[in-house]
């Protein structure tokens, strides 16, 4: 490293990482009573003066104390202000942080405190529908509703610059990396135990969770709950999925039907070997079953045709 390296090197500022820290205040009651008191003593000093008192008794005895407890009024009012239920204020001495107080009601501190409120109450983000890919590429439509607050008010005032813009934009960065972790559904996975988008709502939902934890870490911001609010296949390919979804519901349906039937022919067969009720060889027994599955599979209700003869006739 050359000279002009570690120069520059050793000037550069280091960078400071702030955290809340707490910020003693007084109880705002009190300090108007004694700005009363002190209003008091001022008037008090200038009404006592009287015309037979000499210049420097006046000055020292009067005009000074007077003015004394007139500042001392001031910085007494000057330093109230109030505080909501969960919105702190964030106090700065000439653009150094001094500390957050949490305090509710009329409080009292440092009048060259300039000091800003933040809300730590729970918001609500409802994010709009994004047009993702999943794990198999296929373009989805997903959106989710986020619940945070601010933890930390001096991570979020001074780590970032705006945090309701910060947590929006964040949010759509999660949503888009945790949709492209996972299969819509089913059928777009290869594995049958593997979580998908649709089937595995609850874990979608934790591993949504952590994602924006870790990313709201650095501006102190805490995730209270965040579900999937919209999930729907992307409209150029929903009708082709649709289709997808139908067949796959005929096929199941069908295969439901047939071993159904299957069940009953196999129940008549032996309910009719068992009673006697007639002796079927092979030939018969497989006319049977031909007859009874058409039945039972068939959409349309059947038209039994009556045979006067034989099988063999």
């Amino acid at each position: 490293m050359t000279s002009n390296q570690a120069l520059r090197g050793a000037s550069r500022p280091t960078r400071v990482e702030y955290s809340e820290r707490h910020l003693a205040s007084l109880n705002g009651y009190a300090m108007v009573a004694i700005g009363v008191v002190l209003a008091a003593l001022a008037l008090s000093r200038f009404v006592s003066i009287r015309d037979d008192m000499g210049a420097g008794a006046v000055l020292l005895s009067h005009v000074l104390p007077g003015l004394l407890c007139v500042l001392a009024t001031v910085a007494a009012v000057a330093g109230l202000y109030t505080l909501q239920p969960n919105e702190p204020a964030i106090a700065t001495l000439f653009g150094q942080y001094a500390g957050t107080d949490r305090a509710e009601g009329l409080r009292w501190a440092n009048p060259f405190y300039i000091k800003r409120r933040i809300s730590v109450r729970a918001r609500n983000l409802n994010s709009p529908a994004l047009k993702v890919n999943d794990k198999r590429g296929n373009p989805i439509e997903i959106g989710a509703v986020i619940v945070w607050r601010v933890e930390d008010t001096a991570k979020a005032r001074f780590e970032v610059d705006d945090v309701d813009l910060y947590v929006k934009l964040q949010s759509e960065a999660a949503l888009r990396h945790v949709a492209s972790l996972y299969a819509y559904d089913e059928a777009d996975s290869q594995d049958a135990e593997e979580i998908t988008l649709r089937g595995g709502l609850d874990d979608v939902a934790q591993a949504l969770a952590a994602e924006l934890s870790a990313r709201f870490a650095s501006a102190g911001v805490l995730v209270s709950d965040a579900r999937l609010t919209h999930l729907a296949y992307a409209p150029e390919i929903a009708q082709v999925m649709l289709r997808r979804q139908q067949a796959e519901a005929v096929i199941s349906a069908r295969h439901k039907i047939v071993q159904g039937a299957v069940a009953m022919v196999e129940s008549a067969l032996t309910a009719l070997s068992e009673r006697n009720v007639v002796t079927l060889d092979d030939e018969r027994k497989a006319a049977m079953v031909s007859n009874l599955l058409v039945v039972l599979c068939g959409d349309n209700e059947a038209q039994p045709i009556i045979n006067a003869g034989t099988l063999y006739s």
